[in-house]
């Protein structure tokens, strides 16, 4: 396999914070190998030998803001590590429509393929949401996720309106109101 060219900004530029515009159909060729390669690229760092051959760190979503298009598309690769076989999915205009009361939070703390430093702190995020938006063809669909899908929609749907992980948490108590969601 060989990785895609795919560049990734850093959080230091500032389009990271542009609001991303809603996409019409059909989609351009461009848009479909971005998006086939955003998929590869996801896939190829969760697999070690690649990650190691070429030094990526693992990611397990990716919004075209973070290559510098302000498009509301994303797209996430969830490794099923016990059936060895990667789901992928793609939100073009994609839009939470019901949410959990629930939080949750992750224990180790949220990454991001744009911020490559360490952070401290909890990030709350619903444990389910329902979220409406369009495949590749234009085909509507809903899709209802929890857990750690749910964190990584939610933290991509932040990059489609501009927002860091990072924003979320509070610098004088990271860890606010941890003992009020649940961690995973």
């Amino acid at each position: 396999m060989k990785l895609p060219e795919i560049h990734i900004l850093d959080e230091k530029d500032k389009r990271l914070r542009l609001k991303s515009k809603d996409v019409s159909f059909p989609l351009s060729k461009e848009d479909k190998k971005n998006i086939k390669d955003m998929l590869e690229y996801l896939k190829m760092s969760q697999i070690e030998e690649y990650r190691e051959k070429y030094n990526l760190r693992a990611g397990m979503g990716l919004s075209y803001i973070q290559m510098g298009i302000p498009k509301r598309i994303f797209v996430v690769v969830d490794e099923d590590e016990e059936q060895e076989t990667f789901e992928n999915y793609v939100l073009i205009n994609p839009k939470i429509v019901s949410n959990s009361e629930e939080l949750i939070y992750v224990g180790e703390g949220e990454g991001c393929l744009s911020i490559n430093r360490e952070v401290e702190g909890i990030v709350p995020r619903y444990a389910r949401i329902t979220v409406e938006a369009y495949d590749i063809n234009g085909n509507p669909f809903t899709i209802r996720v929890r857990e750690e899908l749910s964190i990584a929609f939610q933290h991509e749907m932040d990059h489609l309106n501009g927002i860091l992980f990072i924003d979320h948490i509070d610098p004088k108590n990271p860890y606010k109101n941890a003992n009020q969601m649940r961690e995973i």
